[in-house]
C-alpha cells in the first residue's frame, strides 16, 4: 500500500514539475507584457512588475495594423476550418462506409503523402501557384484546405470506424441514400472528432508564418504572425511593446482550447480505439 502510495507521489511530481516547466515560457510573456523593457530583463528577476502597465496593449495595437491583419487572418482561418471539416468528413466516410474496388490501396496512398516533408513540395506549389495567377492572394493559402488532409482523413475515418454500423443499416433500410446517411447520421455522431479538426486547423492556420511569408507581397494582406515579424524589425528593443501584441494574438487559442476541451479530447481518444 506504501509502495503504491508512494509511485503516485513520484509520478505526480514529476508531471507537476514538466508542467511548470512547459508553463513558464506562457507566464513570462504575460508578466512580460505588463513590465517596461528594463524591468523584463532586470536582476535578480521580478517575478511580478512593479506597477501594470495596461498602456502596453493600447500602444502595441495601434502600433500597426492590428485590426487588418485580424481580419486578413480570421478570413484564412475560417475558410481553412470549413474546407478541412467537410473535405476530411467526406473523404474519411468514403473509407470508413463505401465499398469500392482499391480502396485500401488509395488509403494507403493518401496517408503515405504524410510522409512527405512540406518543404520538399515547397518550390513546386509555389511556382503552380504563380504561373496560375494567384500570387499575392489568399487561393494558396486556403483552397488546398478544401481538397482533404490526409491526418484529418485518418483521424475522423478512425472515430466512424468505432461508431456501430446498424444505424447506417436501419437508414439504408428506410430508402436512405449514402448522402442521407453521412448528412443527417454520421456528421451529427461524430462531432467531436470535427471539432478535433477544427481546433488544429484553427492553431495551424493562425500561427501560419512561412505560407503567408511566401504567398503575400501587399501590405494590406498580410497576417497577424507576418504582422508581429514587422513590429519587431520596427521596434527592435521595445520587449515589453511585442510581449504585449503577442499576449493578445495567443489569446485567442487558448480561449478555443478551453471551450473546445472536451470535444477535443473526446475525439482525439476515439480516434485511436479502432483501426
Amino acid at each position: 500500500m506504501k509502495m503504491k502510495l508512494y509511485s503516485k507521489i513520484i509520478i505526480y511530481t514529476i508531471i507537476l514539475m514538466f508542467s511548470v516547466l512547459y508553463i513558464f515560457p506562457f507566464y513570462w510573456l504575460i508578466r512580460s507584457s505588463f513590465m517596461t523593457s528594463a524591468e523584463i530583463f532586470a536582476m535578480p528577476m521580478r517575478w511580478l512588475p512593479k506597477q501594470f502597465l495596461w498602456t502596453n496593449f493600447s500602444y502595441s495595437l495601434t502600433a500597426f495594423p492590428f485590426i487588418v491583419y485580424l481580419r486578413n487572418t480570421l478570413f484564412i482561418v475560417i475558410l481553412n476550418i470549413v474546407g478541412n471539416i467537410f473535405a476530411s468528413s467526406f473523404a474519411a466516410f468514403g473509407f470508413a462506409r463505401l465499398d469500392f474496388p482499391g480502396k485500401k490501396f488509395f488509403f494507403g496512398l493518401i496517408i503515405s503523402t504524410m510522409m512527405i516533408p512540406w518543404a520538399v513540395l515547397l518550390i513546386p506549389s509555389f511556382i503552380i501557384w504563380q504561373r496560375l495567377g494567384f500570387y499575392d492572394t489568399y487561393v494558396p493559402l486556403t483552397l488546398p484546405a478544401f481538397f482533404m488532409n490526409a491526418y484529418y482523413i485518418f483521424l475522423v475515418r478512425q472515430f466512424i470506424n468505432t461508431l456501430p454500423k446498424d444505424y447506417d443499416e436501419a437508414a439504408r433500410i428506410d430508402g436512405a441514400g449514402y448522402l442521407s446517411i453521412y448528412a443527417k447520421i454520421i456528421l451529427p455522431l461524430i462531432i467531436p472528432a470535427l471539432a478535433t479538426v477544427g481546433v488544429f486547423s484553427f492553431m495551424w492556420s493562425w500561427n501560419d508564418f512561412l505560407g503567408p511569408l511566401i504567398y503575400l507581397r501587399s501590405s494590406h494582406n498580410l497576417t497577424l504572425a507576418l504582422g508581429l515579424r514587422q513590429f519587431l524589425a520596427q521596434y527592435t528593443n521595445q520587449w515589453h511593446y511585442l510581449m504585449a501584441a503577442s499576449s493578445v494574438v495567443i489569446l485567442p487559442m487558448i480561449l478555443l482550447y478551453f471551450f473546445a476541451q472536451r470535444y477535443f479530447i473526446e475525439g482525439i481518444s476515439f480516434s485511436g480505439l479502432k483501426g
